[in-house]
């Protein structure tokens, strides 16, 4: 192990100096000399958020079990030491060696959420990497991002030399070993983007023209060689139960956002709710079996130390052996005085049963999420979850003894009218009504607390509502003024409290989620501006986007308030993420006419995931 990469005085003048100093509970360590591939794992974001993504702690594992492979972490730096590290010319550094990761194979970055794009530039930057992929050589590394945002990353195109489309476990292994034929012989870089372009879910940005109409829409996207395919499709695993797993996870010094044990019993979702892309680009649905999740607890609280577990899922409900999981859990609940953390679960009368039992005598909130207020527009967006559900559900609730619930909402829905805005707080009294119909005065603990937040809806690439057009900031705001305005009206007023979500970060989302290689002016401009951490309020600068915006000549709406031909040529459309684009135009179609469309269980609706399966769909056997 070298010695650190920063001093102690400058560790003493940081907030935090321990998210930079390694040395982790089952941090993996190796001989540098010993290892054909040295790969820099990067979550753009600080520490604490980066840790506690599961994605990274299965690749770190997976990587770092080849002997020819050592794989090593980095994340952001907070702005204190990204500060110093500029004035001092200190370059990035991982936490395994404390070694320049200018000096890795491979810089690997996830891609989570479109406002951490600024703090992609920085980690190359700091890194001392080119920022453009077009200005590196043979003596840099080879830049390449993962993650949900890689299905669309034109905005970030032109920063990477390659986007890997899919799930993680199945194609490095055909990456790794072209990469050291490549390491071995004179073959040039652009022979290696070439041949690695050959491989299932490899896309390299560079090999491929985009042109654009007159009116500023994409014309063309062309492979500039027959040797490079016109369209990418994605890898999944086919084989989950066989999938690597990190049994020995990395353990964080500090308390990561979720700091415990994480068991990830399902990939994909079932439901098919049209505003939802993890919905649509996990697909298809795949489960673990009971007897193996089983099977890592002991191993895994051994092996770190935590005394909580997690479930991990897009919709723990839909979990078909989760009765019997939660008894196993149970058990040790009772044995070893464990906790269990359950998120993504309908409220209904087995999850609350399962919940009094893991909250014991402190019962925390509640959390619904109806989406929207009304069931018109819960029925556009597919949610598949009624008024009656919802009332029911807190029924069972506020009998059970809970007085605290949390709901969550978006605005800005396509077909969103007053009226379905009113919807929130109305919804939210009857919720109110209930709790005092059912809880007798004298079995009341407490007050009913009802929280209510909305976010600003961003329409995704590869859902039923990429076509659609986002709402303008006005009368987003108009609508959210409406629904305060509302809530103060309701009877039950002084039990409700409601939020909504910043309007001026989720227009720069909103342009980045469906943008094009355009946008690469955008990214770079705000960072020599300044910009990192865009994801995090305190750090965000309206007018810094305004500014570059405004100097560049962006015509917001163009990407924001217009809805999209169906016919148009979008700019993710040589991206195959296995669900069909008639399928998503079906379920447009079927949105604006209000009608819903089954989950996945009960009837096949022909989305095309099969096609990774063989023809047939597990949510279907």
């Amino acid at each position: 192990m070298s010695d650190l990469a920063l001093s102690d005085e400058i560790l003493m003048e940081v907030d935090k100096p321990s998210r930079y100093i390694g040395h982790e509970l089952n941090m993996v360590v190796k001989d540098a000399e010993q290892v054909d591939i040295r790969y820099a794992m990067c979550f753009p974001d600080v520490y604490e958020i980066g840790m506690s993504y599961l994605g990274i702690q299965i690749l770190y594992d997976m990587f770092n079990r080849r002997e020819d492979t050592w794989c090593e972490r980095v994340y952001s730096p907070w702005p204190d030491l990204d500060s110093i590290m500029r004035e001092q010319h200190i370059p990035l550094f991982t936490l395994e060696s404390q070694s320049p990761v200018r000096d890795f194979d491979f810089l690997g970055i996830t891609i989570q959420y479109e406002m951490c794009y600024t703090n992609i530039l920085q980690v190359i930057d700091l890194s001392g990497i080119p920022i453009f992929s077009k200005d590196r050589t043979r003596e840099h590394p080879i830049v390449i991002g993962g993650g949900p945002c890689t299905y669309n990353p034109e905005p970030i195109a032109d920063f990477f030399d390659i986007f890997y489309i899919g799930e993680g476990e199945e194609s490095y292994d055909l990456l790794f070993s072209l990469y050291k034929e490549y390491r071995n012989s004179d073959m040039t870089r652009k022979e290696f983007l070439i041949r690695a372009s050959g491989i299932e879910g490899i896309y390299v940005p560079s090999l491929y023209d985009v042109s654009y109409n007159d009116d500023g829409t994409v014309k063309e996207i062309r492979p500039v060689s027959d040797r490079v395919p016109g369209k990418i499709r994605k890898v999944i695993v086919k084989d989950f139960s066989a999938a690597p797993y990190p049994l020995k996870p990395v353990v964080p010094y500090l308390r990561a956002t979720q700091d415990r044990v994480v068991l990830e019993v399902m990939r994909g979702c079932i439901r098919g709710c049209r505003f939802c892309q993890a919905g649509m680009i996990y697909r298809p649905t795949r489960q673990k079996p009971v007897e193996l999740v089983e099977s890592y607890v002991d191993t895994m609280l051994k092996n770190t130390g935590y005394d909580e577990i997690s479930i991990s899922s897009l919709s723990t409900s839909d979990y078909e052996e989760l009765p019997q999981l939660m008894d196993f859990l149970l058990e040790r609940i009772e044995k070893d005085h464990i906790q269990v953390s359950l998120p993504s679960l309908r409220v209904d009368a087995f999850s609350l049963d399962v919940m009094q039992k893991v909250q014991d005598i402190h019962k925390v909130s509640l959390t619904f999420a109806p989406e929207a207020g009304s069931q018109r527009l819960r029925n556009v967006i597919n949610k598949g979850l009624t008024e009656e559900d919802i009332l029911q559900g807190v029924t069972q609730a506020f009998t059970g003894g809970w007085n605290k619930v949390k709901l969550y909402f978006m605005m800005g829905l396509p077909t969103e009218t007053p009226e379905d805005v009113e919807g929130i707080p109305e919804l939210c009294e009857k919720i109110s009504e209930v709790y005092f119909d059912t809880v007798p005065k004298e079995k009341r603990i407490g007050s009913l607390q009802i929280t209510a937040s909305a976010s600003y809806f961003v329409p995704k690439p590869f859902t039923p509502f990429q076509w659609a057009p986002m709402l303008d900031r006005a009368t987003y705001l108009e609508h959210a003024y409406h629904a305060r305005d509302h809530f103060r009206s309701m009877r039950n007023a002084k039990r409700m409290k409601f939020s909504y979500h910043d309007e001026d970060i989720s227009l720069i989302e909103g342009i980045y989620a469906r943008g094009d290689r355009r946008l690469s002016e955008l990214v770079l401009e705000v960072y020599r501006q300044g910009g990192i951490y865009d994801a995090w309020t305190e750090f965000f600068s309206m007018k810094r986007y305004t500014d570059a915006i405004e100097k560049l000549g962006i015509d917001t709406d163009f990407y924001l308030t217009r809805e999209r031909s169906v016919d148009e040529l979008l700019p993710w459309d040589h991206i195959d993420c296995g669900v069909s684009k008639a399928f998503l135009k079906r379920e447009w179609e079927r949105a604006k006419q209000g009608m819903v469309t089954s989950n996945c269980r009960a009837a096949c609706s022909g989305c095309g995931a099969a096609c990774f399966t063989e023809g047939a769909c597990p949510a279907m056997t």
